[in-house]
């Protein structure tokens, strides 16, 4: 009896994309791990927050997120966020926290440092992972068994985060212009509008959550047997 060979699936979309949600359905369908590494951004810049260094200086910013007391879960059923014996979970999620964690992931260090990490994760699935995030495809991993850039209009991407956001932001505007910026920046460090040689693009603009959860599955199935011969 052959084991099943374990499946690596490689996520990668803009903000408003629904890369999160459809990873998570993606990780059920396959009975996956899942790897979230935008969350990991998130915690490391929440930890630098908490301990008040300035956004402007990288040497100490990479400092405190190499020391960082990281626990991070890939149980799809029960996310697990911990720095020490915080749970951060919902703290990781704040405006304080979106606004700051771009000049955080932009530091090459502490890039260096996370990606070590989620390629420590991937490898370590014992079935195999989803993994979600910017970058993903192309640099944390750029061999995984399928990958895919999920993406949309900009309007379509403004109006999902706008749902999503209705309490906890100010007005649509607001997070239109917070979302443009941190797309703005981020592309700077690398590039997740465009799909790269092996992977698939999928726009999700003209498709609700189920369809574009099936497009996924059928690009990870078609991608995986052409790489598997079968």
């Amino acid at each position: 009896m052959h084991e099943k060979p374990k499946l690596t699936i490689a996520i990668d979309g803009p903000s408003g994309s629904g890369k999160s949600s459809v990873s998570k359905e993606v990780a059920r369908h396959f009975g996956l791990a899942y790897l979230d590494t935008g969350a990991m951004y998130r915690a490391a810049t929440w930890y630098v927050l908490e301990r008040g260094i300035d956004l402007a200086d990288a040497e100490a910013i990479s400092q405190a997120v190499v020391e960082m007391p990281l626990v991070f879960g890939t149980n799809i059923k029960e996310e697990e966020i911990l720095i020490g014996s915080t749970d951060v979970r919902e703290q990781i999620r704040s405006e304080r926290v979106s606004a700051a964690v771009s000049a955080v992931a932009s530091v090459p260090a502490v890039r260096e440092h996370l990606i070590g990490l989620q390629r420590w994760a991937i490898g370590h699935a014992v079935n195999g992972i989803v993994a979600e995030g910017r970058d993903i495809t192309t640099v944390v991993a750029p061999d995984a068994d399928a990958r895919i850039l999920l993406t949309a209009s900009e309007e379509v991407r403004m109006a999902r985060r706008g749902l999503e956001n209705t309490e906890k932001s100010g007005s649509v505007g607001d997070l239109t212009q917070q979302i443009s910026e941190r797309d703005a920046k981020d592309l700077k460090v690398n590039n997740f509008m465009q799909a790269a040689a092996g992977v698939e693009l999928i726009d999700s603009s003209e498709l609700d959550f189920n369809a574009t959860v099936s497009a996924v599955i059928n690009a990870v199935n078609a991608q995986v047997k052409a790489k598997r011969g079968g």
